[in-house]
């Protein structure tokens, strides 16, 4: 048996878990093991492959990033090339890396990755190649899984980020705008506003309205606080408002960012206060995986080689009811897991009088 492994899409802390366990448990089965490079970019390359043994994953499991590397312009249905005028354009290259797979012998593909990756996978599993999906994002949105590799490190990351900004804000009277990542679903801001104690949480869930946050700030200001602190995912949107982008380039999703700054301004205008924002970005997706992404990300990692050794192909490994079970990839395509406005979670932010926004 011969597989290979590849991480597409944002990285996140957990992927090295996750190819040390699939590589591991795959060599205790006698199998080779290859990693793709880059997404899928090294198939259309000389040396399509790299060969991973157990030297080549010593150790990673807390490292985090991807030994692999990644790429968010990898789509091999939309890849990306420069015309001879300079402009860009895309063009399917997917029957060329189908046939790489048969030139080399590769019996099985696991891809660990976001809904974009699964996205892919799903037409290549249309195109006869034998996958096996592992969960990846930050943003904890994948349909059909309660939790996705990366999302507990990155509301580790970003609690703390906020927790630091709100001393900062209490000792200059500010408001402080916090900007999170979490493209359409606001499980970042949702979590970590909570846990640092945040004033205002904006979520895409919930389009919001600047006079219910200047309502916030009044009644904070009444009772002798000076300081606002609020956090907004990167996909919030006022209401009957549209998502603050930054443009988009070919083989790439559009990029969003610019709402913290929008809030900021606004917000300072509107109540005469002085205002920052803060933009925390890559910094949610770096360093060391927590104990929990560490462990979920090699559960994850080796359940994906039981699923390839069972022939059990073209599924996705997720967690539920803390219990990994297998779903159709196919099943999740063109689907996202927000959060519910009737969740536990979203009441008790109302009940401790965090502001959402509506």
């Amino acid at each position: 048996m011969k597989i290979a492994i590849n991480t597409g899409g944002g990285d996140a802390p957990g992927l090295n878990a996750a190819i040390r366990a699939a590589t591991l448990a795959a060599l205790k089965r006698g199998w080779e093991v290859y990693g793709i490079k880059n997404g899928y970019g090294s198939i259309f390359t000389e040396e399509p492959f790299i060969k991973l043994d157990a030297k080549a994953v010593q150790g990673i499991t807390l490292q985090g990033g991807t030994i692999l590397g990644t790429a968010n312009r990898g789509n091999p249905f939309e890849m990306p090339y420069q015309k001879d005028d300079g402009s860009w354009e895309t063009k399917d290259v997917s029957d060329r890396l189908v046939k790489t797979f048969e030139d080399y012998g590769i019996d099985a593909l696991v891809a660990i990755g976001g809904d974009g990756s699964m996205n892919i996978a799903s037409k290549l599993i249309q195109k006869g190649i034998n996958i096996v999906g592992v969960p990846k994002t930050i943003d904890n949105d994948i349909f059909g899984c309660d939790v996705t590799l990366g999302f507990d490190t990155a509301i580790d990351i970003a609690t703390e980020a906020i927790d630091r900004i709100t001393t900062t804000a209490e000792s200059h009277h500010r408001l402080m705008v916090v900007e999170v990542m979490g493209r359409y679903a606001g499980w970042i801001a949702l979590y970590s506003g909570i846990a640092s104690s945040a004033d205002v949480v904006l979520i895409p869930e919930i389009p919001f309205s600047y006079d219910s946050i200047v309502e916030k700030i009044k009644e904070r200001e009444s009772k002798g606080l000076q300081y606002t602190m609020i956090v907004v995912a990167e996909g919030a949107k006022q209401r009957d408002g549209e998502i603050v982008t930054k443009g988009k380039t070919p083989g790439q999703e559009v990029q969003l960012g610019g709402i913290a700054d929008q809030v900021a301004n606004e917000l300072s205008e509107r109540t005469g206060k002085e205002s920052r924002s803060v933009v925390l970005g890559h910094l949610q997706r770096g360093g060391s995986p927590s104990t929990y992404d560490r462990l979920i990300s090699l559960r994850f990692g080796a359940a994906a080689i039981r699923c390839v050794e069972e022939h059990d192909y073209n599924k996705l490994v997720v967690l539920q009811d803390n219990k990994l079970t297998r779903i159709p990839i196919t099943s999740i395509e063109g689907k996202m897991k927000s959060v519910s406005l009737e969740s536990d979670t979203v009441q008790t932010a109302r009940d401790i009088g965090i502001c959402l926004g509506d």
